[in-house]
């Protein structure tokens, strides 16, 4: 199954296109389009590491490869970008993990 997203990262500006990609429904490739140099170093280290097996990335006893290279690549302030999650849920979809349903984060000034 193939997943599109659409991700836009906040006040920085940048808006990051990917696909997650499933031939065998839990294999998952991205290709990750973004002006961000950060996010694209991470899309570039993804395909690099990949295919990610999406049942591991899930597996609660272990680590995501996926969340690893996110944190050692988007530091400082950066830290808190949304981008990672967002391929997370991607790479779910794409594998038949989850439902494709938009996820969303409101900060809310009070």
């Amino acid at each position: 199954m193939k997943s599109n997203v659409k991700i836009d990262a906040g006040v920085c500006g940048f808006t990051t296109r990917a696909t997650a990609e499933s031939n065998d429904d839990r294999h998952v490739t991205f290709i990750v389009k973004t002006d961000c140099a950060k996010i694209g170093q991470l899309g570039r280290l993804l395909q690099e590491g990949g295919p990610f097996d999406a049942y591991q990335e899930i597996d609660p006893r272990g680590e995501s490869h996926l969340m690893q290279t996110a944190r050692s690549t988007l530091t400082g302030c950066c830290a808190g970008c949304v981008v990672p999650v967002g391929l997370f849920k991607a790479m779910q979809v794409a594998a038949g993990l989850a439902l494709p349903k938009d996820i969303a984060v409101r900060l809310l000034k009070e």
